[in-house]
Parts: structure tokens; sequence; C-alpha cells
């Protein structure tokens, strides 16, 4: 993060160009006075995640974000660089969607394509077999090159509904319901869903450890 000047915001730039990661995420560092910066803001791809881990994919994306950030042909700005990657794991598909949540149908794939096909492929299964988790893992780099990177890694358990419901979130916020709970991560309000969920456990974990860190 860049060190500021009293009462201005400290910037964090986001290796996401997700618009729903980049809300939630915003919405949750505003309280300690950090600015998310995603990739658009850096007129910036997203690369391939090619790692076989949630953690392996969030340092490969950090990493090329801060690479990015420090090219000579790009900026050159002090910002600290945070990744996230997450998913949905549904262990009687195998871990499915998982890595794969957010192209689940398909590379041009939209949440509603990727609920259709979890349905489609849960339609036999029932109690326990729905069983399934989001799982959130944060990086955050100081530059490129750093050998000791901070990580933070949450689950939130629920199970996968029969049928969508609720209008917040993202995802496949309308099909999971969080465990002890009657209504689905879309009906709950953002607030609550940041102090419950995945991203909002991870990010928790990672701010109390980053003042040390940094």
């Amino acid at each position: 993060m860049t060190h500021n000047e009293p009462g201005k915001l400290a910037q964090l730039a986001v290796a996401t160009a997700n618009p729903g990661k980049l809300r939630e995420l915003a919405e949750l560092l505003a309280t300690q006075q950090i600015e998310v910066l995603g990739l658009q803001h850096f007129a910036l791809d997203s690369i391939a995640e090619t790692g076989l881990t949630f953690v392996e994919n969030a340092l490969l994306k950090a990493r090329h974000l801060a690479c990015m950030l420090t090219d000579e042909t790009t900026i050159r700005a002090p910002l600290a660089v945070l990744a996230d990657d997450s998913g949905l794991v549904v262990p009687a598909l195998q871990g499915a969607p998982g890595l794969y949540s957010a192209r689940y149908s398909g590379a041009d794939a939209g949440d509603a394509d990727n609920n259709r096909l979890l349905l489609d492929n849960m339609r036999h299964l029932h109690g326990e077999q729905r069983r399934a988790w989001f799982h959130c893992t944060l990086v955050c780099l100081r530059h490129a090159t750093d050998p000791d990177p901070l990580l933070a890694v949450a689950r939130w358990h629920g199970h996968i509904a029969d049928r969508a419901s609720g209008c917040y979130g993202f995802g496949y916020d309308p099909l999971f319901v969080p465990s002890g709970m009657q209504q689905s991560a879309a009906s709950m309000v953002p607030a609550d869903k940041a102090r419950l969920s995945h991203r909002g456990q991870a990010l928790q974990l990672l701010l109390r450890m980053l003042p040390e860190w940094w």
C-alpha cells in the first residue's frame, strides 16, 4: 500500500476484473481507509489461471500484477498488490466447480449459466450430498519479487439449494445456503454477507496480520 498523507486513503491494487469481487473488497476495505484499484484502473487484462490450487492461482495473479505495476512501459506506483482466488467446492462433484467456478459452463459463461449447470449436475443429489463450501485465498505482495507473501485462507460452509433465490450478491450466491441459515447468500444484505462470507473472513484475517507484515 502507498503511505499516504494524513486523511488520504491508502491504495491497494487488486488483481481482478470481477466487478462483484471488487465491490465486496471495496466495501470491506473502506472502513480501513484503503482504496481498491482493480485491473480496469490500470488498463490491464487478467492473467490465465493455470495453477492447480487456489493458492497457486492467487500467487500467479498477484505476481503478474506486481510485475506489470513496476514495468517501465506501464506505471511505477508503490502499491501493494492483493489477489483473490476463490470458488465453490462441492465434494459430491469431486470438488467442482472449484478452480473453474467462474467459467464452469464455458469461458464466456455468465452467473446464470453456471448456476443452471450446477443445478443440473446436482439434480440427483440429496441431503448431505448437497453440502458445499466457498473457499477464498487472499495473497498480498509488497513487490513483484516479495519472497514472503501474506496469505489468508477461509471457508464458508453450507449446502446447495434446489432452486435459486435472493437478489443480492453474485456468482453462486443464489444457490448457496450458509450453515445455520434458511435463506441463500443472495438473500443476505451486503453488510451481513461481508461479515460472514469466505472473502470477509479471509480479509479480516489478513487485516489482523497486515500491520506487522507491512
